[in-house]
């Protein structure tokens, strides 16, 4: 039950908790010790998600797509060179993209944010445990084109406390996160050849 006065963070952790813990185990990455095939099933799982979530996103100026509130830094093109790298083995080119059903309110925004944003935090520790290993592909998409993730986590966090405040924004915030992460394990698990590998 969220109280009167509810922690965003700690709202959307516990609304997102057990779905997090599916993709830490199942995405391509999670193997013990995956190869640059893996990375690029990684990638075009990633692709297929987050295309249409830009889409949708870039119709909005204002909530987290208020560039004054947080600068845009779509995920999309360092998933595409990090595609088109000659270091990265030939293999299935990203399907084409899942349909993204949103709903348009600004905290509902911030909770699909949360999700995307997080995942450079991840991708970070990722990077720091196969940047050896997956050599010499340099991982754009890990490594975040080279800018560390915790300053702008921080911001990111500092404008979603600011924005997002009352127990019906809390809620619309958890229901986008939810979703986000519901539609990643959805083509997850749709993928046959993921679902070969695992």
């Amino acid at each position: 039950m969220i109280s009167a006065h509810p922690d965003i963070l700690a709202a959307l952790r516990e609304a997102t908790a057990s779905r997090h813990a599916e993709l830490d185990g199942g995405m391509p990455l999670a193997r013990p010790a995956p190869t640059l095939a893996d990375y690029r099933a990684h990638l075009a799982l990633l692709h297929r998600w987050l295309e249409p979530i830009e889409a949708w996103q870039g119709r909005f100026a204002d909530g987290p797509q208020d560039a004054a509130l947080l600068p845009p830094s779509p995920h999309l093109p360092l998933i595409e060179a990090d595609l088109a790298d000659p270091a990265l083995p030939a293999g299935r080119e990203p399907s084409a993209a899942a349909v993204w059903h949103g709903r348009d309110s600004v905290a509902y925004r911030w909770g699909v944010a949360y999700v995307i944003e997080g995942s450079r935090l991840g991708g970070a520790v990722l990077y720091r445990r196969l940047a050896d290993a997956l050599a010499p592909h340099p991982l754009r998409y890990l490594h975040a084109g080279g800018v560390p993730p915790g300053p702008r986590w921080q911001h990111f966090l500092r404008a979603l406390r600011a924005q997002v405040q009352g127990d019906r924004a809390v809620a619309e915030a958890c229901q986008g996160a939810r979703d986000a992460f519901d539609s990643l394990i959805a083509l997850r698990r749709a993928d046959p050849a993921l679902q070969a590998a695992a």
